[in-house]
């Protein structure tokens, strides 16, 4: 069934957005601030977590690298008000470059990378590569940087060099998988020279750096009906633009001093390396946000238990669509296709955080957002992954469901998903913020 003979779900201008956030997020940090930028607009203001807070009205957040949290405390909340948080990530498997970045063989210049989080190595082979992330100066300050443009290539070996290509390619991640970026003797210090200069810095003044390579094709409609969306980083920085609109367009609505819960945005780094960081989810930053909002408000120890004992958590990641190709691979009873809106995560073994509880409250939350819903299971031969959902369960004790929307191509340089479902997703976020 064609886009025009569908009933019309979504807006594609939330759509539009999202693709211009996309390309302006090649790194986590990028996509902290674009996210930083949107809360803005909706009247929060930063804080710094060497302040004291407040405990008054209104929205604010706090940047930790990678990460950011937001909150809005309506008129009249008091020190126990329950918190409503929509947890995501907005880190995104890459190639990184190393503390020793320069090197070469047979004069190629190239570019030492290590391999971040869990890369379908063949997806990253001959394609444009871009340089972003952030540069840390000697006082101590950060330097954004994003070059979109092509500097660096991963080339994959010609058929006639390797005829058994196409009965199984085999890539030794420490040896096959170093970008060229030029000809000529290796020049030590040439790619952080040439990224300050990019910055407008003099090289002498970068002590670190925390770089990494983006497909610079751009996100882009994709179908005969542009139907779908193809692009890089949708997993995981689609929930965070749907969250970060959620939380904005909630607290902007009329009513939004009267919300029965705090709205959270928790958007964690470090997620696909396991969150064993001070930025990611097993990191103690949405648990100490959450008790000095409390705290401001006037709280106890006593006030914080009973808050979190009426908190609810959804986390918000990708999941995976029924690939035509491998649908065997699938759950048969449950194939959640692009455009059929946003999906309930549910593993048994606590790979995802959902129960009966937690799909009774996913489901309200479509419900008065008037929009579809699906249910993803695993394949019971196909262990899955997992998510930021049982950490926080766990670290925090409260109640916690895993959602997402469904997608092809998880984890690769550029994945797939339905144009209508970031809509649709961003909706029901909303409905759970608002309670």
């Amino acid at each position: 069934m064609s886009t025009a003979d569908r009933p019309v779900f979504f807006d594609r201008t939330h759509t539009d957005d999202l693709i211009a956030f996309l390309a302006a997020s090649p790194s986590p940090y990028h996509a902290v601030a674009g996210a930083a930028e949107r809360l803005e607009k909706a009247g929060f203001r930063q804080v710094a977590e060497t302040d004291g807070w407040e405990g008054t009205a209104g929205g604010r957040y706090v940047i930790r690298g990678g990460a950011l949290i937001a909150w809005y405390v309506p008129e009249g909340a008091g020190p126990a008000t329950p918190f409503r948080v929509v947890g995501t990530h907005t880190d995104s498997p890459n190639l990184r470059v190393k503390p020793v970045p320069d090197t070469g063989t047979a004069g190629w210049r190239q570019v030492a990378v290590e391999i971040y989080g869990g890369v379908p190595l063949n997806t990253w082979l001959d394609r444009d590569l871009g340089l972003s992330g952030r540069l840390v100066l000697r006082d101590g300050s950060t330097r954004l940087v994003q070059l979109d443009e092509p500097l660096l290539r991963v080339p994959q070996l010609a058929i006639h060099l390797d005829r058994q290509v196409n009965d199984g390619l085999k890539l030794d991640k420490q040896r096959h998988l170093t970008p060229i970026w030029g000809l000529g003797k290796v020049d030590e210090g040439g790619l952080i020279a040439y990224v300050a200069e990019r910055a407008q810095l003099d090289a002498s003044a970068v002590v670190g750096w925390d770089l990494m390579t983006h497909d610079v094709q751009p996100p882009a409609y994709l179908g005969r009906d542009r139907e779908l969306l193809a692009g890089p980083r949708l997993d995981n920085l689609l929930s965070v633009h749907a969250a970060t609109a959620a939380l904005a367009a909630a607290v902007s609505a009329e009513g939004a001093d009267r919300l029965p819960y705090i709205p959270v945005l928790a958007a964690f780094d470090h997620e696909e390396t396991g969150s064993e960081s001070d930025t990611g989810a097993q990191g103690p930053l949405l648990g100490n946000v959450l008790e000095r909002s409390v705290y401001a408000r006037g709280g106890t120890a006593e006030d914080r238990a009973r808050a979190l004992a009426g908190t609810v958590c959804l986390s918000s990641d990708m999941g995976h669509a029924v690939h035509p190709n491998y649908s065997e691979r699938h759950e048969p009873g449950h194939q959640p296709m692009p455009n059929g809106g946003p999906i309930l995560k549910v593993n048994v073994n606590n790979r995802y955080a959902t129960d009966g509880v937690g799909r009774a409250i996913f489901a309200g939350a479509c419900e008065r957002a008037g929009v579809p819903w699906q249910t993803f299971v695993s394949n019971n031969a196909m262990p899955c992954g997992t998510t930021i959902g049982p950490i926080t369960a766990a670290r925090l004790g409260i109640t916690t469901v895993d959602c997402g929307i469904a997608a092809l191509s998880m984890h690769s340089a550029r994945e797939l998903c339905g144009a209508e479902d970031p809509y649709l997703l961003a909706s029901a976020l909303k409905a759970f913020l608002e309670g």
